[in-house]
């Protein structure tokens, strides 16, 4: 029973009954509990009543789209959304990752790669279900640049002492910037150490979570003060 409890569950929304079978027959291979929607409407929920792990979220989805219920599911659940999408649809990606998708997945998509990314967002998942669960000694570590501060157990972070809301993605991107303060970082290595996988040189990812980042914490995102951009190399937190 135990090892049951201990599976992650994952969503699979897709109106394509072949890609659906083929996920479900990988996903449950690999040890993981699947759930299924075939619309939007679907999706909303039993994402919110079910409250799975992840969510593989396809763009294209009959009486609600994908990016509407990426909107409505990042409003009550911060859960990594995975979004799947068509070669064509460069603006789709970006959509998504402005609504609070974690990571998109190109299809045709290798069983490979899509397992490596699933189990790359959930491991990100549980470091933050450990950290929260932690005794309340253990939870003393933060990160103070500035007006930013980063409270690392409690995933929160503050500027001038409010609470801003960010995904997991936009917290570990700015934990990771603010942990070397005033230091570039170029997107590649984000990519690497915050995404955890190769990306296979697709750095938009890097900018669109930033400037989805910026327009939280920057009071005009015309001239951040807190959030940097070293033109033709990285990101940085300004340290003074």
């Amino acid at each position: 029973m135990e090892e049951m409890e201990d599976k992650k569950t994952i969503l699979i929304v897709d109106d394509e009954k072949p890609i659906v079978d083929i996920l479900v027959y990988n996903l449950e291979k690999e040890g993981y509990n699947t759930l299924e929607a075939n619309d939007g409407l679907e999706a909303v929920e039993i994402a919110t009543t079910k409250k799975p792990d992840l969510i593989l979220l396809d763009i294209m989805l009959p009486k609600m789209d994908g990016l509407t219920v990426c909107k409505k599911v990042r409003s009550s659940l911060n859960v990594p959304i995975l979004m799947l999408t068509a070669k064509d649809e460069e603006i789709d990606k970006i959509l998504g990752l402005e609504l609070g998708a974690d990571d998109y997945i190109t299809k045709p998509f290798s069983v490979r790669e899509l397992m490596a990314r699933i189990k790359a967002n959930l491991r990100k998942s549980e470091v933050k279900e450990v950290n929260v669960n932690s005794s309340e000694e253990e939870r003393t570590k933060k990160i103070v640049v500035g007006s930013l501060e980063l409270d690392l157990d409690k995933f929160e972070a503050k500027v001038d002492g409010e609470v801003i809301d960010l995904t997991l993605r936009e917290f570990e991107v700015l934990k990771f910037l603010a942990s070397q303060a005033g230091q570039v970082i170029t997107r590649e290595v984000l990519l690497e150490k915050v995404w955890g996988y190769e990306y296979y040189g697709d750095i938009r990812t890097v900018d669109v979570t930033v400037r989805r980042i910026r327009g939280k914490i920057e009071k005009d995102t015309a001239n951040p003060k807190i959030l940097i951009t070293k033109r033709g190399v990285g990101y940085y937190i300004r340290n003074n």
